[in-house]
């Protein structure tokens, strides 16, 4: 199974290596990259043989996050993906990271190189995250002058301490997976995640699926406070910065390269 901006491997153990490939962009998000991403979970959750799932990157990376110049290029995605149907619970942009969470087996993040904004969220909808030492690791939205809006406070609210959470977020700043471990954001610092990825999901696949599955549920359903609200008040703030004028400087900065000093709010 593959799609454009995503390839997929199954064993016979029923482990699904789902690989982002778009590696001469560091396997930034376009939006065939989003809605091959969304497709292949969608393809997974039905597949009743399915043990695990490893995501990784192809290349240097595992995600440097949303495709800023390409976004500048067809704006048309924002609306698009940012509206939400009303009896759903969250927009395109939000399912690409949370609907890892609703497959019912284990999903492990094998991240390596740059691991930034959107790629982050992704990699936070994921169950366990395995990173090297020298990774790069970013809740980089504040960059163009955004909050993060693809589920990642649903993930950050239960992993992370609330402080450092703010000033990862506020300050966009660039962390080590060392790093990222010790705050929070990933479960394991090792030389090989996909190595390292795969003794687990192999060693997971040798549990009940069912209680595997139920367990999943369980904790999803238990832990904090619930999908649905943080999910609305992520889009609810975002629509407070989209288009504004400061959120367009903080994209023309990003990707020109300028400096443009920002207006008061």
């Amino acid at each position: 199974m593959s799609q454009d901006r995503v390839s997929v491997t199954i064993t016979e153990q029923g482990i699904a290596y789902v690989r982002l490939d778009r590696p001469e962009k560091r396997n930034a998000l376009d939006r065939a990259m989003l809605s091959d991403l969304v497709a292949t979970a969608r393809k997974l959750k039905k597949n009743k043989q399915l043990r695990a799932v490893i995501l990784s990157g192809e290349g240097a990376s595992f995600c440097a996050g949303l495709d800023f110049p390409y976004v500048a290029k067809h704006p048309d995605i924002i609306p698009r993906f940012f509206l939400k149907l009303p009896w759903s619970q969250d927009n395109m942009f939000q399912r690409v990271g949370h609907i890892w969470r609703s497959l019912p087996v284990p999903v492990i993040a094998a991240v390596h190189g740059h691991c930034f904004g959107g790629g982050l969220q992704i990699a936070l909808g994921c169950d366990v995250r395995f990173t090297t030492a020298d990774a790069q690791w970013s809740i980089m939205e504040i960059k163009w002058g955004l909050i993060p809006d693809m589920s990642g406070t649903v993930a950050l609210s239960r992993l992370m301490r609330y402080d450092i959470a703010q000033e990862l977020t506020m300050t966009g700043r660039i962390i080590s997976g060392a790093d990222a471990v010790a705050y929070g954001l990933a479960t394991h610092c090792v030389d090989d995640p996909i190595a390292a990825a795969t003794q687990l999901a192999e060693e997971i696949s040798e549990r009940s699926p069912n209680a595997v599955a139920v367990t999943k549920g369980l904790f999803a359903k238990i832990w904090k406070a619930g999908d649905r609200r943080a999910l609305f008040w992520e889009r609810m703030y975002q629509l407070r910065l989209l288009g504004r004028k400061n959120q367009r400087i903080a994209m023309s900065n990003g990707i020109k390269g300028e400096n443009r000093p920002f207006e008061s709010r």
